[in-house]
């Protein structure tokens, strides 16, 4: 009988949420209070794809002046987590991590088969502009895989990669720029789409096909096609197309 009570209470705090929903059975660390006017800094979002290491290393460097509380430092890890990531920590129990050290390696374990089935350069330079995007979609579509490499690849050396990355009408100009910022190289990027869009950059693939029916006789030579000029500033180079010339 009393076996049974102890039974029918258990279910009845269970259903009212009186077990293992508690405060302290939820909430890592429950004891831990932040500094009195401490605010958390805005982290970098893992969302369980990526390098879980650099991740690690992003996170540590925001905790400035609360980095050797580890509570604290574990307390406020799930900020730092989104989709896949976050669902994968939810589903943990708090109370086996003792440590920052033992939480670390958890995650680690748990994500570090990205950095095994990372990408190589040989992906990265193949992987082109859809037609239906802009430029700015493509280079922010291509930068996080970029990120993805391993080795990791150094930011001069991803910009080099990106510029051999484009067709012939955005490589002759992006490579000049490719000791820039990224940003930088995106800007330009939109100018040539711009000049492109507007007969003011050569379409080298439309020449190239232009030039293949001429040769094959399959149009006939009616205009000459004027000549693309890449003259190099001090910052950015500037590109034009001479008009056709006159009879």
């Amino acid at each position: 009988m009393v076996e049974e009570l102890k039974k029918l209470t258990g279910r009845v705090q269970s259903v009212e949420g009186g077990k293992g929903m508690n405060y302290e059975d939820l909430c890592i660390q429950p004891d831990v209070e932040l500094p009195e006017g401490y605010k958390p800094p805005k982290f970098e979002m893992f969302d369980g794809t990526g390098d879980p290491k650099v991740h690690l290393r992003m996170y540590c460097d925001k905790l400035v002046g609360i980095s050797k509380n580890e509570k604290i430092c574990m307390k406020l890890f799930m900020r730092s987590l989104t989709w896949d990531a976050f669902s994968w920590y939810i589903s943990q129990n708090p109370k086996k991590w003792v440590s920052w050290v033992s939480m670390a390696s958890y995650f680690m374990d748990r994500f570090w088969f990205n950095t095994k089935n990372a990408p190589g350069i040989f992906y990265i330079l193949n992987l082109k502009k859809k037609p239906t995007e802009t430029f700015y979609e493509y280079a922010t579509r291509w930068r996080p895989e970029a990120a993805k490499v391993r080795p990791t690849i150094e930011e001069e050396q991803m910009n080099k990669f990106f510029a051999r990355a484009q067709d012939l009408q955005y490589y002759e100009r992006l490579m000049v720029i490719e000791n820039h910022k990224f940003s930088d190289i995106i800007k330009l990027g939109e100018r040539i789409e711009e000049g492109i869009k507007n007969e003011i950059v050569t379409n080298f693939e439309a020449l190239q096909a232009t030039n293949k029916a001429l040769q094959l006789g399959g149009i006939s030579k009616k205009k000459e096609v004027g000549a693309v000029i890449v003259a190099q500033g001090p910052k950015s180079p500037l590109t034009y197309q001479t008009p056709p010339p006159t009879n």
